[in-house]
């Protein structure tokens, strides 16, 4: 995908939509409030006024995607976000490895930690057994906000299983 093909798609869409574009200065297409809808209609699971979820088909999340939808939300140059968004990520980075927690707040920590030894053992060669040594790893506790709203999340999906192993329970009575 090119560098302009996501703005381009959005500005199909919107125009398809034939709903009232404004211009930024930079000159890109917006819409104020529907513009944020679209991006978490693009991002998000789909509405549960849109049928019922079963599970959620999306693609992840990338660093492109964040770099994209920041500079269509502030008109800012691509390149621009893209710095910022790296720097942030490259300053989280190097916290870790000095062993520095990054504290991030309603989203979440990262605690650098190392790992206990423990002892592996090989399936091939049953009598033989070696210690595995520490190693450093990030563990990562999610804020309040994302814990609330993953929970919402998994209680819809269990919500949505529950529905699909009635309809399945009742598929195999009627035949």
């Amino acid at each position: 995908m090119k560098i302009g093909d996501a703005e381009r798609r959005q500005t199909l869409a919107l125009e398809k939509l034939r709903l009232p574009l404004a211009y930024n200065q930079v000159g890109k297409p917006q819409i104020l409030a529907i513009q944020k809808i679209a991006f978490l209609c693009l991002i998000g699971p789909p509405a549960a006024s849109q049928g019922t979820i079963n599970k959620v088909h999306m693609a992840k999340l990338t660093k492109r995607d964040i770099v994209v939808s920041i500079s269509n939300q502030t008109g800012m140059v691509q390149h621009q976000v893209f710095d910022v968004v790296q720097k942030t990520l490259d300053k989280i980075t190097d916290s870790l490895a000095n062993n520095i927690p990054v504290e991030l707040r309603n989203f979440g920590v990262f605690l650098p930690r190392l790992t206990r030894p423990r002892i592996g053992r090989n399936p091939n060669q049953p009598g033989s057994s070696f210690v595995i040594p520490p190693r450093a790893t990030v563990k990562f506790k999610a804020g309040k906000i994302m814990r609330q709203r993953v929970e919402k999340l998994s209680r819809q999906l269990k919500e949505a299983e529950e529905r699909k192993d009635k309809t399945a329970v009742g598929a195999q009575v009627s035949e």
